[in-house]
């Protein structure tokens, strides 16, 4: 343990005693690595949470969470509080589990980067007894209602305006869109947006797990509908929908326009590079870190939703529709 933190074994002994003598950031520092190592806080000491945060992803796959996971880690980092990464694999450790550890871990809040909270029909009690241990907890991006949390979330329905608009310019009629399932809440408000836009069959809406594959088999069917172009909810929704063009042998951008949405990682790399819509990910990542230290030094915030405004980035995946 004195090793760890870099200082005398008398120094860690008079923390776990709860002894004078140690400099505020000195016995912090010992605390949380005594989190950290997995080792129980001595008895005097348990009633004082860690300064360890639980920073919670649904997945690693998509390049949009590691890059959250960067920015949110760097701001605890500089107030001095450790990022505990908690990802969810398929059959693994589930979200509520995960929660349940950090309880024990006694942490000073926890941040959800996407999760079940933007699922309607998915459980939530694991939010509620964050809630009911009055755990300070802040959401990325869209949620249910009535969990009482506050939130940062990209403008899912002005994400959806700026691709649809951009396609629109381009002279698209038949507009498709690759949504993630029904109760997923910012896919329904991208949906309410588009509804409010311009003409959109039923057919041309498709659903799909948000996976490279899932985009490919949704974005088939939107193809042999006769759309010419697609609105991706993420990244890789998009990349799939490239793929389906090409397998339908079709050319991306001259017969098939796509567009995605987060503007992920190595996205200007992608042949065609992909038009996307971007998330202000060092914004929503600096505002929700400051939104939790609030709650963490005592002061209340509102559960409400802080908005943050996305940018369409155009590259090389649209282009002007095709004369029939």
């Amino acid at each position: 343990m004195a090793k760890k933190v870099g200082v005398s074994e008398a120094t860690v002994s008079r923390v776990l005693n709860g002894k004078p003598g140690v400099s505020e950031p000195t016995r912090q520092a010992v605390l949380s690595a005594l989190d950290v190592l997995g080792y129980e806080r001595p008895t005097q000491l348990r009633g004082e949470r860690a300064r360890l945060v639980g920073l919670v992803l649904p997945e690693l796959q998509n390049p949009i969470f590691p890059a959250f996971a960067e920015v949110i880690g760097g701001a605890l980092a500089q107030l001095g509080l450790t990022p505990v990464l908690c990802t969810q694999t398929k059959g693994g450790v589930s979200e509520a589990d995960y929660v349940s550890l950090l309880l024990q871990q006694q942490v000073s809040g926890v941040v959800f980067a996407g999760g079940l909270y933007a699922q309607a029909d998915a459980p939530h009690d694991h939010y509620r007894l964050l809630a009911d241990r009055n755990i300070p907890v802040v959401l990325v991006n869209a949620a249910i209602e009535h969990l009482g949390f506050p939130a940062v979330s990209c403008d899912d329905a002005v994400a959806m305006e700026q691709a649809w608009r951009h396609l629109a310019s381009l002279g698209h009629e038949r507009i498709g869109l690759v949504l993630g399932p029904e109760d997923h809440v910012p896919s329904a408000r991208k949906l309410a947006a588009a509804r409010a836009l311009g003409d959109l069959p039923d057919e041309h809406v498709a659903r799909a797990m948000f996976s490279l594959e899932g985009g490919q088999a949704a974005a088939t069917r939107l193809i042999e509908r006769g759309v010419t172009g697609i609105v991706c909810a993420s990244d890789p929704l998009a990349l799939g929908a490239v793929r389906a063009a090409r397998r339908k042998g079709l050319h991306v951008p001259s017969q098939i326009s796509v567009v995605g949405y987060d503007d992920s990682a190595f996205m200007n790399c992608t042949e065609p590079p992909l038009t996307t819509v971007r998330q202000p990910i060092e914004a929503m990542g600096r505002a929700a870190v400051e939104l939790l230290n609030t709650q963490i030094g005592g002061s209340s915030v509102p559960a409400e939703e802080l908005l943050f405004e996305p940018e369409l980035v155009v590259r090389g995946s649209t282009a002007q529709a095709p004369r029939d």
